[in-house]
């Protein structure tokens, strides 16, 4: 997919179908690029590709096995004598699976076999898509794992063990977290020896309803994009329709008696963690600065919790200006695509990184690939900002900040001037006032001159709920993680707004107002 120039340019099933993290190139000379592109469609020549199915669990209240699609490419020196590291693949949401050989070309070059699948759902597969259910995508995910171990020509640590490792982004991202922790649940070891998800999910919910207020954009997107293969259970689009049409998440107690939390309650890292397990294995996570769907906390809490401390030792972390994009227009973000942590790190974009990471991870050979075990974040003027944690490491007050509800304009106040580098996750503490019961406001920090051209940092913020009436009860308050270096002359400022662009019709039921006193802005300062 070509780099995203412009949010409105890109329809709103291309924006959820496949969508892959926009990256930059790394410079070459003509003469180069030309000798490396007829190489690997030289490489690509040579590869074999293989169309088959397999048959899965049934789908539930039925007994037939449902098909699951695959392409298997073998690249011309892979051989039961000489074997080579798999990897596998699978599309984002709405898409299916590659069968061209030449679009897997770098990875096939490099000398890795890639097996890329249509989950189930969509493409050529059967059934209906429940979001990475391990109960359902987890047993895909496995079956196919035990075919590439019976491939002579893979690589194989053990018996149904093969030297595994796995890209895909946004829900090309999320079988790869159900397969592992499914393979760690049922056999011990996650059996996949590396995994490059990109612009995923930790919690479906907490990226789609924070504070179980839905991103009723997204909400829209995915349902449309679903549409066409009628991927989704019926039951869920009659939610998500709740969820735009009242105001509130769908937990059953509503019109369509539908429970949107059931639903995705298994389907994320968040769940297995939970369960008391974490991969121990090296992971290279991609993570969209600017995205708006999976916004950058969903990877950072991912890096935090769903692998070990060992593990994030070996594993690397990058966020770029990318990802899951629509225009943000109230409050009024950013519009950038770049990765300079990639090109940093490896000369290139995220794939050029994922094939030295998997050189290292799955063959053990030394590149001098750097930055492992750190977090590398990219700003909205595309330098790479490095850290080893996320966390905050100061606090600003900020006295009083109050927003109107239902209805006005997004008011900025200024937190510090300039200059100023933060990379991590912010937060607020204040003392929350308001009269009236669902009061809702969307929090967010930018950067500007003056308070007349503050522009969200990362193009995101996140609500705050009342469900009911409160009297200075003091409160946490979630902000976007940002990566951003605000300049001399320009100044920090946290943006309160009763309405959000992302979060249409989700704002306050009734006319009022939320006022936070005594408020700390905490704030991940880059010393």
């Amino acid at each position: 997919m070509t780099p995203r120039r412009s949010a409105l340019a890109l329809s709103t099933a291309a924006l959820v179908a496949g969508l892959l993290p926009a990256t930059t190139t790394a410079s070459a000379s003509i003469p180069t690029q030309a000798r490396a592109q007829a190489a690997q469609v030289a490489s690509a020549a040579r590869v074999t590709t293989t169309n088959g199915c397999l048959l899965s669990k049934p789908e539930p209240r039925s007994t037939e096995p449902v098909k699951i699609c695959y392409s298997i490419h073998k690249p011309g020196r892979a051989s039961a004598g000489t074997p080579v590291p798999m990897l596998m693949h699978s599309h984002g949401w709405g898409g299916s699976r590659t069968t061209n050989a030449a679009d897997l070309s770098e990875y096939l070059a490099a000398g890795y076999g890639v097996l890329s699948f249509d989950q189930r759902g969509f493409g050529q597969s059967g059934g209906q898509a429940h979001v990475e259910d391990p109960r359902l995508e987890g047993v895909d995910v496995r079956k196919l794992v035990d075919l590439v171990s019976r491939l002579r020509w893979v690589q194989q640590d053990g018996p149904r063990d093969p030297r595994l490792g796995a890209v895909g982004g946004s829900y090309g991202g999320g079988y790869q977290f159900v397969g592992a922790f499914e393979e760690l649940r049922l056999r011990g070891k996650p059996v996949f020896d590396a995994l490059a998800p990109e612009i995923t999910w930790n919690s479906l919910k907490g990226s789609l309803a924070p504070e179980n207020v839905a991103r009723t954009e997204w909400a829209a997107a995915l349902s449309a994009a679903a549409l066409p293969s009628d991927a989704l259970p019926t039951g869920v689009y009659q939610a998500l329709l709740e969820a735009a049409a009242t105001g509130q998440w769908p937990d059953g107690s509503g019109p369509t008696g539908q429970d949107l939390d059931a639903f995705f309650e298994r389907n994320g890292p968040a769940y297995h963690v939970a369960q008391g397990r974490r991969l121990d294995i090296p992971v290279l996570f991609g993570q969209g600065t600017t995205d708006g769907l999976f916004p950058l906390e969903q990877g950072l809490t991912n890096w935090r919790t769903a692998i070990t401390a060992k593990a994030r030792r070996q594993s690397i972390f990058v966020g770029y200006n990318g990802g899951h994009v629509l225009p943000q227009l109230l409050p009024q973000g950013i519009d950038v695509t770049s990765d300079p942590c990639s090109r940093r790190l490896a000369g290139g974009d995220f794939r050029q990184l994922s094939i030295r990471f998997f050189d290292e991870q799955l063959k053990g050979r030394r590149t001098g690939l750097k930055g492992y075990g750190r977090i590398h974040l990219a700003t909205p003027a595309s330098r790479c900002t490095t850290v080893d944690s996320p966390a905050a490491t100061a606090t600003r007050p900020l006295g009083d900040v109050v927003s109107t509800t239902v209805a006005g304009v997004p008011l900025p106040y200024e937190i510090a001037a300039g200059p100023l580098k933060l990379a991590g996750t912010p937060y607020l503490t204040a003392a929350v006032t308001t009269l009236t019961p669902e009061s809702r406001a969307f929090y967010g920090l930018a950067v500007g001159t003056s308070p007349l051209d503050a522009r969200l940092v990362q193009n995101n913020v996140l609500p705050l709920r009342e469900p009911t009436a409160v009297d200075g009860v003091r409160r946490r308050i979630a902000l976007p993680s940002v990566a951003v270096d605000v300049p001399a002359g320009q100044n920090l400022y946290l943006v309160v707004s009763p309405l959000s662009d992302t979060f249409v019709g989700m704002g306050s039921r009734v006319p009022g107002v939320i006022s936070l006193a005594d408020t700390v802005v905490h704030l991940p300062v880059v010393r």
